[in-house]
């Protein structure tokens, strides 16, 4: 046993202490961007009676107590805006996440997130206020923003509020998309949002955020609002009021005008649940403590989701966020 403990080279973090020292100088001078705006930060529970109903992310289920289940939380959101209903005011929190099935360059089943709330913004307003954030932490340039329906016109010469399936799947197949494909029921692409984000992802996301200009695209299709407000963008279109930004071809952040109405929210929970079911995920129940939170009463707020090592492994130049963290989760 000693020799194989002496040949174990796992035990080593892996990132490299200088890194880890400037991680924490980064950590800390995020801090005291929210201190100077007076934004308070909180602490909220890692593990939760309950989950997200999102068909494309899969939480950890932990047992406790002989008895019970719960589980460790995707992200701080519905515990945080549970305090917003309260009465908290504008907050932030920097916690540890955790998703299953995501390992990668630029992945790890548990990473690091910021994550903060703002009173009385839109998603434009707290697209200004990231803007300067990043501005702060990364000493980037000022920001591009550019809507979704120009983004796909600008790269791809297609409406993709109205385009249809058959001409999502004929772009997907001149640029040899389709041969990449996984075959199983739960990776192939079944609905029109399933081919936008292909298309976004293989064909447009890879060219964003160059030359230290990070780009935000806005007002994504309405389908895809998850827990944004949905607005009108013209007689016949309406639009998620909900932005995502890039650097370097790589998503950053992803921020919401906050849905209010907890009726909505209850409908897009059940049709979420649908589609877990057509995708053969287990079935999981709503969030009943979230929903009565809403149902009190949300303030009017934005708020933005931020991976941290991402942001940290861009602000070192590295490549892979495993550079950035002391133990990555072995495969």
């Amino acid at each position: 046993m000693s020799q194989e403990l002496k040949n174990n080279p796992y035990w080593q973090p892996t990132a490299s202490i200088e890194n880890l020292k400037k991680r924490a100088e980064i950590i800390h001078n995020i801090r005291a961007f929210f201190y100077a705006r007076n934004i308070t930060e909180i602490e909220t529970p890692i593990l939760n009676p309950y989950t997200v109903t999102d068909a494309y992310l899969d939480s950890l289920k932990v047992r406790f107590n002989h008895h019970q289940t719960g589980y460790l939380h995707t992200s701080p959101e519905y515990c945080m805006k549970r305090l917003l209903a309260a009465g908290l005011g504008d907050c932030y929190q920097i916690c540890k996440t955790f998703r299953d099935h995501e390992q990668g360059r630029q992945h790890n089943t548990e990473f690091s997130l910021l994550e903060w709330y703002r009173l009385n913004f839109d998603h434009h307003e707290l697209m200004t206020e990231m803007n300067a954030f990043l501005q702060a932490i990364l000493k980037t340039n000022p920001a591009e923003k550019i809507c979704y329906q120009n983004l796909f016109t600008n790269y791809l010469n297609i409406n993709p509020h109205t385009a249809s399936i058959k001409t999502l799947q004929n772009i997907a197949k001149r640029y040899g998309l389709l041969e990449t494909l996984g075959e199983s029921h739960n990776t192939k692409p079944h609905h029109k949002d399933d081919w936008l984000m292909l298309l976004l992802s293989e064909l447009i996301e890879p060219k964003l955020g160059f030359h230290n200009t990070p780009v935000f695209i806005y007002d994504y299709p309405a389908s895809q609002a998850a827990l944004a407000k949905v607005t009108d963008l013209n007689d016949t279109t309406q639009v998620g009021s909900r932005f995502e930004v890039y650097m370097n071809g790589i998503e950053l952040a992803n921020g919401f005008h906050e849905l209010q109405d907890h009726t909505e929210q209850k409908a897009r929970f059940e049709k979420d649940l649908v589609l877990r079911k057509f995708l053969n995920k287990p079935s999981l129940a709503i969030d009943k403590n979230f929903l009565s939170a809403l149902q009190h009463g949300l303030p009017n707020c934005a708020g933005v989701a931020l991976g941290i090592d991402r942001l940290i492994s861009l602000a070192l130049g590295e490549k892979s966020i495993k550079e950035v963290i002391s133990f990555v989760v072995e495969n």
